[in-house]
C-alpha cells in the first residue's frame, strides 16, 4: 500500500466518525505488533523515539531529521496501517515547519502533529511548559497546511495550554487552530473526566486524546470516548512502558536485585531512567550562569 493510500484510509476512518485507536510505535517490533494486531493506526511517539532510539528524555533533544528517518523506517514496517507522527513544535519557525512537513510527508506518514510549545519543548505531562502565542502558532499551522503536497495528509494541531494557562485558554486556542484549518485538534493533558467531556462539547473539530500511563489525564474507556465523539485516541506509553517493565524485571532478576525502586509510575520517573534529572541539572546550571553572567 502506498503512502497516499494509507492517508486515504485514515481520512476514511475519520469521516466514518469511529474512534481510531493508535498505540505508540517507536521501533520495528512495536510497529510490526501494531500492524499484526489490526489496529487502525500507529502513533509515532516522540517520547518513545527519544528514549528507545537515543537514550534521551522527551525535552526537545531529538532533531527533525532523526525523527523523520525513524518515521520512514516505521511506515515501511506498518505497510497499510497509517502512521500518525509526532513532530513536536515543527523544529523551529515557519520555514522549519515547512521543511518538517515535507520531510515527514516524504517519509510516508498519514498524519503529522504540531504543537504550540516554545522550543525546546517538553513532554506534555511534565511541568513548566512554555508556549508561543496562539496567533504565532496559527501562522505556523498555515505554513504546515500550505506545505503539504498531498491534500490527504492529515495535519493535527496540539495545544499545551492546559498546564500553564488553564482549560479555558486551552479550549480557546483549540478553536482558534480549528478555524485556521487544522484537520484534527489535540488538547494535551486535560485533568479530570469533566475536562475531557468539556473539551468534547466545546471544541468544534475532530479531536485527539492522549492517554499516558501515570499521566495527568484519566484513562477513559474507548467506549466512553466514542460516546463523547473523540476521533483518535493515542496510547503512546503503553507498548514502551510494557517493554521497559519487562526489561527491568528480567535484568534485575539476572543481576540478583530488586527492581521496585526503578519501576516508574509517572512520566517523569520513566524519563529519569534515560537521564532527565541529569539533563535538567545541566539546563539549570546554564540558566543560572546566564543570569549571573558567570
Amino acid at each position: 500500500m502506498s503512502a497516499s493510500n494509507a492517508r486515504v484510509a485514515l481520512r476514511r476512518q475519520l469521516a466514518a466518525k469511529e474512534l481510531v485507536v493508535a498505540p505508540g510505535v517507536f521501533d520495528g517490533i512495536s510497529a510490526h505488533l501494531v500492524a499484526r494486531l489490526g489496529f487502525q493506526a500507529g502513533y509515532l511517539t516522540g517520547a518513545g523515539i527519544a528514549a528507545s532510539g537515543f537514550g534521551l528524555p522527551d525535552i526537545g533533544l531529538v532533531t527533525q531529521t532523526e525523527m523523520a528517518e525513524r518515521a520512514r523506517m516505521i511506515t515501511g514496517v506498518l505497510g497499510d496501517t497509517p502512521l500518525i507522527a509526532d513532530a513536536d513544535t515543527g523544529y523551529g519557525a515557519e520555514l522549519n515547519v515547512v521543511r518538517t512537513v515535507r520531510e515527514y510527508e516524504a517519509a510516508g506518514v498519514a498524519a503529522i502533529q504540531l504543537e504550540d510549545q516554545a522550543f525546546p519543548k517538553k513532554c506534555g505531562h511534565l511541568p513548566d511548559k512554555e508556549l508561543i502565542g496562539q496567533e504565532e502558532f496559527a501562522v505556523r499551522l498555515t505554513a504546515a497546511l500550505e506545505a503539504r503536497t498531498d491534500p490527504d495528509l492529515v495535519v493535527i494541531a496540539r495545544t499545551d495550554a492546559r498546564g500553564p494557562l488553564g482549560v479555558d485558554a486551552a479550549i480557546e486556542r483549540a478553536n482558534t487552530y480549528a478555524r485556521a484549518g487544522a484537520d484534527v485538534i489535540f488538547v494535551e493533558a486535560p485533568q479530570g473526566v469533566d475536562e475531557i467531556e468539556r473539551i468534547a462539547a466545546e471544541v468544534s473539530a475532530p479531536l485527539l486524546i492522549n492517554l499516558v500511563i501515570g499521566g495527568l489525564t484519566p484513562i477513559e474507556s474507548t467506549q466512553r470516548l466514542r460516546e463523547l465523539g473523540y476521533a483518535i485516541a493515542i496510547y503512546p506509553s503503553l507498548p514502551l512502558g510494557g517493554a521497559a517493565f519487562a526489561m527491568l524485571t528480567g535484568l534485575a532478576e539476572l543481576a540478583g536485585t530488586d527492581p521496585k525502586d526503578l519501576i516508574p509510575s509517572k512520566p517523569a520517573e520513566f524519563f529519569n531512567l534515560v537521564g532527565l534529572a541529569e539533563w535538567s541539572d545541566l539546563g539549570e546550571r546554564y540558566r543560572s550562569e546566564a543570569v549571573t553572567g558567570v
